[in-house]
Order: C-alpha cells, then sequence, then structure tokens
C-alpha cells in the first residue's frame, strides 16, 4: 500500500518507514499536518499515520480535511497523549485505528495488514455490486419507446419503496429481469432475493417451498427446511406465475402478507419475517378475481404498486435495439450483418414470445450464420409459422415488387430514426449501412430529418 506519515519525531519516523518498507509498503514521511494535505492533494494514499500533536495543525484537524476530501483512504492517529475522548472522538471522525505511543513497528505492521484486507474486500464487493448492476440494472433493460420508459419510470419511484409490487405481462417480456431491477436498486439490495415459480412446482409441494417444514412433518421430513420467506427474511421474494397459485395455498400467503408471520409445516413456532413481495402474472389478476379463480383480498395485498409490461408487438421501434442488443451478446465482437428488408420483417411480425423469442431467434441465426456473417430472414422467423405468414400476407398488398421494398426501406428507415431520437449515426448502425447510405437513401425519399 501507499501509506504517508506525518510525524515530527523522527526517532518514531525513521524506524517506522523501514519495517514499514521491509513489510512491503510505499513510504513517505512528511513532519506536519499542512505538508501531509500538499502531498495527499498531489497523490492519493491508501492509508495516513498521523500523530495528535504536530506543528501546524493537529492530527484530528487532519483526519477531518482527509474525511472530507477522500473517503477511500484510511487514517491511523496516533498520540503520546491518549484519553477515551481523544479516541472516541477519532473514531467518530471515521480513524480506522487509534494508537498509544510507545508502540512496537510490528503493531502498525499488523493494522495495516488488516486494512489491506478490508480495502481488498472492499474492492472485490464494488465489483460484485458493478457485476449486479449490469446483469439487473436498467443498462440490460433495452428499449426507448414511450411505453418502456414509463415503465423504468415507474421501477426507479417504486423500488425506493417497500411497498409490494404486481407486474403484469405475457411470458417472455422480462418480468423477472424487472423484478430483479426493483430489488438491486432499493434499500434492500443487500439482503437475499429468492424467485420461486407457482408454476414450476407441484400444488402439494408449494406451501413446502414456501414456508419450509420440521423434522417428521412428513414421511420423507428426515431434516428441518427453510422455506423461501425464512430465506428472503430482510430482502424480496419473487413469486412468478402467481396465477397458477392454487386456493388453499393463497389463503397462507395472505396470512404471510397481513400478520408478516408463519409456521413451518409440522411446526408449532410462530416465525416473524420482514420480506418484500413482488409477484409477476401472465394474466390479467383482476380478471381471476372476476372469475373466481383467485382471492380478491390476496389480490389487493399484491398490487399495492401494479406494474405492466408491454409485448413486444406494442414497442416495434424497440426491436433494432434489441435485436443489435442480442447480435453483440452472441456475437462474441463479431460483425454481423442484419439487412433493412430483414430488420423490417422482424418489426412487422408479432412475437408472440416477446423479447425471449426475439432473442431465440438471434441466437439461432448467428449459429446458421457460419463464416457469411448475414442474418437471413429464413433464420430469424420460422418458415411455416401460421402468425408469420398472415403477417407477410397482409404486409404484401397488391403491389410491385419495387414498390413493397421502397416502402419497406422507407419505413425501416423512419423506425431506426425514431429508434436512434434522430442521430443519423446510431440509425445508420440500426440498419447495418453506411451514414453515407442513409443520407443518399433518405434525399433519394424526400426523408425529413
Amino acid at each position: 500500500m501507499d501509506v504517508l506519515i506525518a510525524d515530527d519525531e523522527k526517532s518514531i519516523v525513521v524506524p517506522l518507514r523501514d519495517d514499514l518498507e521491509a513489510a512491503g509498503h510505499h513510504v513517505t514521511t512528511v513532519g506536519d499536518g499542512l505538508t501531509a494535505l500538499s502531498r495527499l492533494r498531489e497523490q492519493p494514499y491508501d492509508c495516513v499515520i498521523t500523530d495528535m500533536r504536530m506543528p501546524g495543525i493537529s492530527g484530528m484537524d487532519l483526519l477531518k480535511q482527509i474525511r472530507e476530501q477522500s473517503s477511500d483512504t484510511e487514517v491511523i492517529v496516533v498520540t503520546g497523549y491518549g484519553t477515551i475522548e481523544n479516541a472516541v472522538e477519532a473514531m467518530k471522525n471515521g480513524a480506522a485505528d487509534y494508537i498509544l505511543k510507545p508502540f512496537l513497528n510490528e503493531e502498525i505492521v499488523l493494522r495495516l495488514k488488516k486494512i489491506e484486507g478490508y480495502r481488498k474486500l472492499k474492492a472485490e464487493n464494488a465489483a460484485l455490486r458493478e457485476e449486479l448492476d449490469r446483469k439487473y440494472g436498467f443498462e440490460n433493460l433495452i428499449g426507448r419507446s414511450r411505453k418502456m420508459e414509463d415503465v423504468f419510470s415507474l421501477v426507479l419511484t417504486v423500488a425506493k419503496t417497500d411497498s409490494n409490487v404486481l407486474i403484469e405481462g405475457e411470458s417472455g417480456t422480462g418480468k423477472e429481469l424487472i423484478a430483479h431491477a426493483i430489488h438491486h436498486m432499493s434499500p434492500r439490495r443487500d439482503r437475499p432475493f429468492v424467485p420461486l415459480s407457482c408454476a414450476g412446482v407441484p400444488e402439494t409441494l408449494l406451501e413446502d417451498a414456501l414456508f419450509g417444514h420440521e423434522r417428521g412433518a412428513f414421511t420423507d421430513a428426515k431434516k428441518q427446511k427453510i422455506g423461501c420467506f425464512e430465506r428472503a427474511h430482510g430482502g424480496s421474494i419473487f413469486l412468478d406465475d402467481i396465477d397458477d397459485m392454487a386456493m388453499s395455498s393463497q389463503v397462507k400467503l395472505l396470512r404471510v402478507l397481513q400478520e408478516r408471520e408463519f409456521e413451518r409445516l409440522g411446526g408449532e413456532s410462530v416465525i416473524k419475517v420482514d420480506v418484500r413481495v413482488v409477484a409477476a402474472t401472465k394474466v390479467s389478476l383482476e380478471k381471476a378475481v372476476r372469475e373466481g379463480k383467485f382471492r380478491e383480498d390476496l389480490y389487493y395485498r399484491l398490487s399495492v404498486v401494479p406494474l405492466r409490461l408491454p409485448a413486444l408487438r406494442e414497442r416495434p421501434d424497440d426491436i433494432p435495439l434489441l435485436v443489435f442488443h442480442f447480435v453483440r451478446q452472441y456475437g462474441k465482437e463479431r460483425e454481423y450483418v442484419v439487412k433493412p428488408d430483414v430488420l423490417e420483417a422482424m418489426m412487422t411480425y408479432p412475437w408472440p414470445g416477446n423479447v425471449r423469442e426475439l432473442e431465440n431467434a438471434v441466437e439461432r441465426s448467428i449459429a446458421l450464420a457460419g463464416d457469411e456473417k448475414v442474418l437471413r430472414r429464413e433464420h430469424l422467423l420460422r418458415p411455416g409459422d401460421p402468425q408469420r405468414v398472415a403477417a407477410a400476407a397482409a404486409d404484401s398488398g397488391m403491389r410491385t415488387m419495387a414498390d413493397a421494398v421502397n416502402a419497406a426501406e422507407i419505413e425501416a428507415i423512419r423506425r431506426a430514426l425514431r429508434g436512434a431520437r434522430g442521430h443519423k449515426a446510431e440509425a445508420a448502425r440500426l440498419l447495418g449501412i453506411s451514414r453515407k447510405s442513409l443520407w443518399e437513401k433518405m434525399k433519394e425519399y424526400g426523408i425529413e430529418d
């Protein structure tokens, strides 16, 4: 580590410097607090070791100014005039440690080793946080359409609260991704996020998955099991496909939401939990309530903040952004061409499987493109798909091939310009053509900026 020692007693500073350098640290020494501040402005230090009493400014004042200027620099305060009040004040002002003179240099070496371990752990946590943000933050939620902007705005607002959220959207629209984003942008981000698919667990086992069981609760219960709610304590639980939950389980879930407590299967002890619930449904729960398939009281408990994800066909302007995002993801930095007519066909296709289907289509097309590096329509859109055939037939009409091509190019350019918010370079990239070609096409078709 880079260490700065601020102390006017050379008999202490010189041997301490030698021992710290022998331990592998880079050490700079100064004789007063003002010079220490000057050095800190010139370069960053991992740790400052300062005497309490020095010419110029005191070690306590130096500590306060370091804390104001750099949150990454650790400070060890040493003094020959130690009191409990001084120690408390130093720690309150952000000192990493407080050491009385005389001390053994080996003690300082050991303290620096602990600080070094702490800084390494802090850096690893920051890297993990960055990875979580990259995976679950907005940068992985692709979309510039008005509908998606509204979704992002609501997520940012609701993430700061503790309110339960009900996400409604068709399969493949990214409900779990939104749930992750809500959790990782919330004050609970450092606590567990526990997902559970209600459709993926048999009805007879769902209560066990949610609440756990005690040993001997049933024939195969050979040991105690902790359920999802207990594991999510302090954090968030994501209940996907909540519309598939049986009525019997709905009653017990309602109690947890109302009372914030439950018992494990076969248990008698009441377990208190602090959990935020984010639920997702692929159908309208309001309609399910009217049809008697879902409890009305549970519906209102879950949908404190309702959030609807639009289907991909409702936001076609986002398709070029998603296509090129997945091309970069699966193309492994190789350049692939998506021709304008192919992109236009993708924008008119209804994508019943939504973003998940589009992602699979791009991955499949890249796998089949080989060395040609051209993504073809027959690979992106499955031949024979009745919805694709219907869309193509409706789009064709009674016109010449040239008219159809021109109309497709005009619409593709307009969509790309809207998706790129008027930036021609970005629009050209989305279309897979050069900026010069885009300008020529716009001039040819009379498309205004």
